[in-house]
């Protein structure tokens, strides 16, 4: 019969067979499961000043279309393209012999109309008399009562004939008056300092005035010592623009120079707003807003020069920051019979569209209306805990081209993952088992052969 002592021992031994059996399991399970191989870095506080990059054309800030205001044939065009021109010099004349002649026949129904006002002063001095004689025969009942009525209608209407003409001279001068401004349209001087950056129309071509209709735009005379940059920015960017941001320029002709400028004005509406609505409704471009930018150095631009704006238009002094490849989007745990757990991976990165992700998402067989809303992704990190990811939900701030602000969710010194970029947007889950080392290494344990 098997003693105490020897029955304490089987049981010790036992004991000890079965830890190191639990022992050699656990090794054997960490042994299978995957280890992710990923870069880190520190949450540190920066400075963060976030920039804005749209795409537009140099323009100068002050140019005028030449368009006359009359039609007819060019007989002087005394510019070319890129001529420089002084203000009042002469630029444009039309063919002035139709306006002449208008001019003419308005002078001579200005002189037919007051040689008119003078018969009809005449012709009211006589009738006045007339009057004069007849009412004092009337009183004096020398005439009967039907030659003073005749003589009072007669001064009537010698005066009503005066206003009348007074009245044709008035339009008879007031049509010579028009006629001469026509004529004086046929001569186009510049209306300001500059260049001749555009010229349309030649010497013998007609042209057609801008009184009844768009008219002809023969020429652009443009300032160019002060140029402008014309982008289009998105309605998502165009709210966090405003007057006096300062702007970095990057001028595709000048590969070699860097430009700076200033936000002068940003438009109230959008591009294309006026248009109707069938017109819009057949329109598939994306809602612009035009935003001005005064470029502060003199170079030799050219109207229409392409321009890449970075704006900077919001910045954060000593916050905490995380780089931006470590942000990604994930979908929250829901809660379920077996506990919390993921409602899915989602893969896109903050800021992309993951409505095809949610599609794919089975809501719950239920008819509560808000346990079937598809669950939203939400911005989160990986930090390093144990030589294991933890999934962090993280808000964002600002951001410029290498780090996010983080204002909620992480801590200062913390090490978060920030790569490869498969690592952070498919393979971490909270849990995953993780080494650092350089992205495209073959996972292996350490002290293993490599």
């Amino acid at each position: 019969m098997v003693n105490s002592s020897q029955r304490r021992n089987l049981i010790v031994f036992s004991l000890i067979g079965l830890g190191l059996a639990a022992l050699a399991a656990v090794i054997l399970y960490q042994k299978r499961e995957p280890v992710i191989t990923v870069q880190t870095e520190q949450v540190t506080r920066r400075t963060l000043t976030e920039v804005v990059t749209a795409n537009g054309k140099i323009q100068p800030m002050v140019q005028v279309n030449i368009s006359p205001e009359v039609s007819g044939e060019i007989i002087e065009l005394p510019v070319k393209e890129g001529q420089r021109v002084r203000k009042g010099d002469l630029v444009l004349k039309i063919k002035p012999d139709f306006y002449v002649a208008s001019r003419n026949q308005a002078d001579a129904n200005l002189k037919s109309a007051l040689a008119g006002q003078a018969t009809a002063e005449a012709n009211l001095r006589k009738a006045e008399a007339e009057f004069k004689r007849n009412q004092d025969l009337f009183r004096d009942k020398l005439v009967s009562g039907s030659a003073f009525d005749e003589a009072t209608a007669a001064d009537d209407v010698a005066r009503a004939q005066l206003d009348s003409a007074v009245h044709q001279v008035e339009v008879a001068r007031a049509s010579l008056a028009s006629a001469e401004n026509e004529l004086a349209k046929t001569t186009i001087v510049s209306p300001l300092t500059g260049t001749v950056s555009k010229l349309n129309s030649e010497v013998g071509e007609r042209v057609v005035g801008t009184a009844t209709m768009a008219g002809t735009e023969v020429m652009t005379i443009a300032d160019l010592n002060t140029m402008e940059a014309r982008v289009d920015l998105g309605e998502m960017d165009v709210v966090v623009i405003a007057p006096g941001q300062n702007v970095r320029l990057d001028v595709d002709a000048f590969k070699d120079r860097k430009f700076t400028g200033t936000v002068t004005e940003i438009a109230n509406s959008s591009k294309g707003s006026g248009q109707t609505a069938a017109a819009a409704a057949a329109s598939q471009e994306a809602t612009k807003f035009e935003v001005r930018i005064r470029v502060k150095e003199s170079e030799a631009f050219r109207p229409g020069m392409s321009v890449t704006a970075e704006i900077e238009a919001r910045s954060r002094t000593n916050v905490l920051t995380a780089p931006i490849a470590s942000v990604t989007t994930r979908l929250p745990k829901v809660k379920s019979g077996g506990g919390n757990k993921p409602a899915a991976v989602a893969t896109d990165p903050p800021g992309t569209n993951s409505a095809a992700l949610q599609g794919t998402i089975a809501a719950p067989e239920t008819t509560d209306k808000k346990s079937r809303e598809l669950p939203k992704p939400v911005e989160v990190v990986f930090i390093v805990e144990g030589g294991r990811a933890k999934m962090v939900p993280v808000k964002l701030g600002i951001s410029d081209d290498s780090y996010w602000e983080i204002t909620e969710g992480l801590k200062e010194g913390q090490e978060v993952v920030s790569g490869g970029f498969r690592a952070v947007s498919r393979d971490l889950e909270d849990g995953k088992r993780i080494r650092k080392g350089v992205i495209g290494e073959k996972d292996v344990e350490p002290g293993e052969a490599k």
